[in-house]
């Protein structure tokens, strides 16, 4: 793979941050999890000129891979990405993978990032991340789609299935 910036992108619970781990560890490209800039511990989000500073640092580097792009500061790693991994999965994969993995962490109490940990009263919140999973899951795939039919964009790597991904996971080794 010749890329050296990477941006992955996909649905809250699709397994971008797990993938960019993956990809990181393969290639030796530094990751940075977003969730670790944007959201301070108590779960105070980073104000958005804050976000957006610290992602033109991350993104004038000569390699990087984000596990994200929020639409307050998407333009800025689009500006200079060189591959786009979509994990382009069906709703039953990963909303069951969210579902799966937001129940153990309420049990477990596993920090997430800085310290923040989920809580089945945020679970059941509106502003919860499976909530988030249903506002967004169309339009992530639409982005997806509106990246392959621009002849002229961004590279993208759509993978639809885990077994499609792992496949193309060893391919990088």
């Amino acid at each position: 793979m010749q890329a050296r910036r990477i941006l992955v992108h996909g649905v809250t619970g699709s397994g971008k941050s797990t993938l960019a781990a993956r990809i990181s560890a393969a290639t030796g490209i530094p990751w940075t999890s977003v969730d670790d800039l944007t959201w301070e511990p108590g779960w105070v989000q980073v104000p958005e000129a804050e976000q957006r500073r610290r992602m033109e640092a991350i993104c004038s580097r000569d390699s990087w891979i984000l596990d994200t792009a929020y639409t307050a500061w998407r333009d800025v790693p689009l500006a200079t990405v060189e591959l786009v991994v979509a994990l382009d999965y069906p709703r039953w994969l990963s909303l069951g993978r969210l579902l799966r993995r937001t129940a153990l962490r309420i049990v477990d109490r596993r920090p997430i990032c800085n310290g923040n940990v989920e809580s089945l009263r945020g679970t059941l919140s509106r502003e919860s991340i499976i909530v988030w999973h249903f506002r967004t899951f169309r339009s992530k795939h639409e982005q997806v789609l509106r990246w392959l039919e621009d002849p002229g964009g961004l590279e993208v790597v759509r993978l639809t299935s885990m077994a499609e991904t792992e496949r193309w996971l060893t391919g990088l080794g």
